[in-house]
């Protein structure tokens, strides 16, 4: 993960992706670098539009879905609170009813 971090920070820098940026980077940052993956890593960020790819990106879906899933639960709570205040009163006024049968009784 840190890889893909290091050509984020280098994307958002305006500096070129490349091995040894990406090696810079991530040795900088004080992490082991393995060359394989950094590598790896910026022969399959070439022909990338990574703007592109992080707009479209599958982690924005779930935070519009999230969003919208909520939405109706939200809605659903006072309506839940207001059958909750008429069991309520029900309750109240059956209990009040047993009290004076019992002054009558």
């Amino acid at each position: 993960m840190e890889y893909i971090y290091a050509a984020l920070l280098l994307h958002n820098a305006g500096k070129d992706i490349t091995d040894e940026a990406v090696t810079a980077v991530l040795t900088a940052a004080g992490t082991e670098v393995d060359e394989n993956r950094a590598k790896a890593l910026v022969a399959a960020l070439d022909g990338v539009d990574i703007e592109e790819a992080m707009a479209t990106a599958a982690f924005a879906a779930p935070t519009a879905s999230a969003t919208s899933a909520a939405a109706p639960v939200a809605t659903e709570a006072p309506e839940a609170e207001e059958e909750a205040k008429e069991e309520e009163k029900e309750e109240a006024e059956e209990s009040g009813m047993a009290g004076l049968g019992a002054l009558f009784g």
